[in-house]
C-alpha cells in the first residue's frame, strides 16, 4: 500500500488517540509555546502596575461553573497580580454560583501571599441585585457592604477605612461569562466614571471589544488565550498556559491531518488519470 493510501485509510481509533494525546500531554508536562500578548490584556496589566500600594480594588467573580475552564484561571492570575502589588482587594460576586470560586481564590492568595485578613483583602460575598449593588457602591460602600462574608461588621474591617465610593476604589475588575460586565460598564463607568476592566469568555470578548475601543473598559481579557497572556505577563505560567498549550496542540494535529488527507487524495486522483 502506498503512502497516500495509508494516509487515506488511517483507522479512526488512531486519529482519536492522536487528538487525545495532543489534549492531555500539555496538561501533564510543562512547556511553553510562542504566545503574543495583545494590547487589551496588556492594558489591564499596565493599569494595575500603575496603582500605588494600598489602593482599593474590586475583584468581582460574576460567573458560573459552565465557564469555569476559561474564567477561573484568569481570576487566579488577576488575584495574584493584585496581591503581588499589595493593593487592597475587595472580593465579591454578583452571581450566586460565583461565591464558591471567589472563596477558593480568596483562601489561596491569603495563604500564598501571607495577606492580613480584612486589612489587605476582604471577601464581602454575594449580592443579589446587580444594578442596585453597583449603583450603591457609587454612593457609599457602607450602604452595600454591611459585613464581610463571615459576618464581621463594616466598622471592624480595616480594609474599608477611608473608602467611600468609586472615587476611592480606583479599579473594578469583573470576570464573567454573561452580561454582567456590561452592567458594571453602564452603572459604574457610565454613571460614576469608575475604571472597569473585564475578563470574559472568548465568545463574550468579541461582543465587548467595541466598548474597550470606546474606553468604557480600560482593558479586556478574553478567554483561555487572554488568561494565558496574563500569566505570561506575570511570568507565572499556570492553568491557562497549560490549557492554551492543549488547545493549540490539538488544533495543530487536526489541521495537519486535514492537510495530509487532502494532499494524499489529490496525489491518488492524479495517479488514476
Amino acid at each position: 500500500m502506498s503512502i497516500p493510501d495509508r494516509l487515506l485509510n488511517i483507522p479512526r481509533p488512531v486519529i482519536f488517540i492522536l487528538i487525545g494525546l495532543a489534549v492531555f500531554v500539555p496538561l501533564l508536562f510543562k512547556f511553553l509555546l510562542p504566545l503574543k500578548v495583545l494590547k487589551p490584556v496588556k492594558d489591564v496589566y499596565d493599569f494595575i502596575e500603575s496603582l500605588p500600594e494600598g489602593t482599593p480594588v474590586i475583584l468581582s467573580f460574576d460567573y458560573s461553573p459552565d465557564v469555569l475552564p476559561e474564567c477561573y484561571p484568569m481570576s487566579l492570575a488577576l488575584a495574584k497580580h493584585l496581591a503581588r502589588k499589595k493593593l487592597r482587594i475587595y472580593i465579591m460576586t454578583l452571581y450566586p454560583a460565583g461565591a464558591g470560586f471567589a472563596l477558593d481564590v480568596y483562601n489561596k492568595i491569603l495563604k500564598e501571599f501571607n495577606l492580613v485578613e480584612r486589612k489587605d483583602i476582604v471577601f464581602v460575598g454575594y449580592f443579589p441585585s446587580i444594578a442596585a449593588t453597583i449603583l450603591g457602591i457609587g454612593e457609599d460602600i457602607r450602604n452595600v457592604f454591611k459585613t464581610d462574608y463571615f459576618g464581621v461588621p463594616f466598622d471592624e474591617i480595616e480594609a474599608f477605612r477611608d473608602v467611600k465610593n468609586y472615587e476611592d476604589i480606583k479599579l473594578v475588575i469583573t470576570i464573567s461569562g454573561a452580561a454582567i460586565p456590561e452592567s458594571w460598564m453602564v452603572y459604574a463607568n457610565g454613571r460614576y466614571g469608575a475604571n472597569v476592566a473585564a475578563g470574559v469568555t472568548a465568545v463574550m470578548a468579541a461582543q465587548l471589544y467595541p466598548y474597550y475601543r470606546s474606553k468604557q473598559f480600560i482593558g479586556l481579557i478574553g478567554g483561555m488565550r487572554g488568561a494565558a497572556e496574563y500569566e505570561k505577563l506575570l511570568n507565572a505560567h499556570n492553568l491557562a498556559t497549560k490549557g492554551m498549550n492543549s488547545i493549540s496542540l490539538a488544533n495543530f494535529v487536526m489541521v495537519l491531518l486535514v492537510i495530509l488527507g487532502n494532499i494524499s487524495f489529490f496525489i491518488k486522483r492524479r495517479r488514476k488519470r
